[in-house]
C-alpha cells in the first residue's frame, strides 16, 4: 500500500503576516503613508488646541497643557498593555516577532511617560503650586517611567536574544501590576488629580475642549505605532545583520 502523506495545514493569514519577512514587506510601503497621515492630524489636532479652544474659566491658557499631557498619559499606558501582550506572545505562544515588539515599543513607552510626567509637572506649578507632589498618580506613573528603564537595562544587559526575551516578558508580566494603580489611583486614594474626565460612559469636558482633546489622542496614537514599526524594522535588520556576522565568523 502506498502510504499518502498528510499536507501539512496553510498558514494563515495572523501567521504569514506575522513572519519576519512578511512583516518587512508589508510595512515598508506603509510608512511613508501613514507619517503623512500622522503629521495632518497633527496640524489639524495643534490647530485646534492652540488656536479654536477656549481658555478654562478657571486655569485660563494653561489648561491647554492638557492636549499634551493627556494623550502622553493615555500612551505611557497603552504602549505596556502592547508590552504585556508581546510578553504573553512570547512565553505562551511563541509569536516571531512578539520580542522583537516589546523591545521597540520600550523606549517609545519611557519617552510617553516622561513627557506625561515632565507636562505634568507644568501644569501643576500654576494650577496646584507645586511642581511635584507624591500623591497616587504621580508616583505610580514615576514607577512606570522606572519600570520601562529597568526594561531597557535588561534587553541590553544580554547577548543572546532569546534568553532575555523570556527573562523580560516574566519582568513586564510582573511591572504590569502598576498599570491598575496609575489607572485607578484616583478613586482609591484621596490625591490632587482630579476624577478621571473621560470615561466609557462619557465625558465632563465640552465638545470644544474634548473634539481637539481627542484628535491629539489620535495623532499621538498613530505616531507611536509610526515610530514602533520603524523601530521592529530596525531591530529585524539588526539581527539579521548579527546573524550574517556570526555566519561569516564560523566560517573564517
Amino acid at each position: 500500500m502506498t502510504d499518502i502523506a498528510t499536507p501539512s495545514p496553510k498558514p494563515n493569514w495572523f501567521s504569514r503576516l506575522a513572519h519576519p519577512g512578511a512583516f518587512m514587506a508589508w510595512s515598508r510601503p506603509v510608512l511613508w503613508p501613514l507619517g503623512i497621515v500622522t503629521a495632518l492630524v497633527f496640524a489639524v489636532g495643534l490647530w485646534f488646541a492652540f488656536f479654536n479652544s477656549p481658555p478654562d474659566y478657571q486655569m485660563g491658557d494653561t489648561v491647554r497643557i492638557m492636549y499634551i499631557h493627556v494623550p502622553n498619559a493615555i500612551l505611557s499606558e497603552l504602549v505596556y498593555g502592547v508590552m504585556f501582550l508581546a510578553a504573553l506572545g512570547t512565553l505562551i505562544w511563541r509569536h516571531p516577532l512578539a520580542d522583537v515588539a516589546a523591545r521597540a515599543a520600550a523606549p517609545l513607552g519611557a519617552v510617553f511617560t516622561a513627557m506625561a510626567l515632565y507636562s505634568g509637572a507644568l501644569w501643576g506649578r500654576p494650577t496646584w503650586g507645586t511642581f511635584w507632589e507624591w500623591d497616587g498618580r504621580m508616583t505610580s506613573t514615576l514607577i512606570l517611567f522606572f519600570i520601562y528603564c529597568a526594561i531597557i537595562a535588561l534587553w541590553r544587559a544580554f547577548d543572546d536574544q532569546l534568553r532575555a526575551a523570556r527573562i523580560v516578558a516574566i519582568v513586564t508580566l510582573v511591572g504590569g501590576l502598576d498599570i491598575p494603580v496609575v489607572k485607578f489611583s484616583v478613586d482609591w486614594w484621596n490625591t490632587l488629580h482630579q476624577p478621571a474626565s473621560l470615561t466609557l460612559g462619557g465625558s465632563d469636558l465640552p465638545p470644544a475642549m474634548l473634539i481637539p482633546l481627542g484628535v491629539m489622542a489620535l495623532a499621538f496614537t498613530l505616531l507611536f505605532v509610526l515610530l514602533e514599526l520603524v523601530s521592529r524594522r530596525t531591530e529585524i535588520l539588526k539581527r539579521r545583520a548579527e546573524t550574517m556576522s556570526r555566519q561569516a565568523a564560523g566560517r573564517a
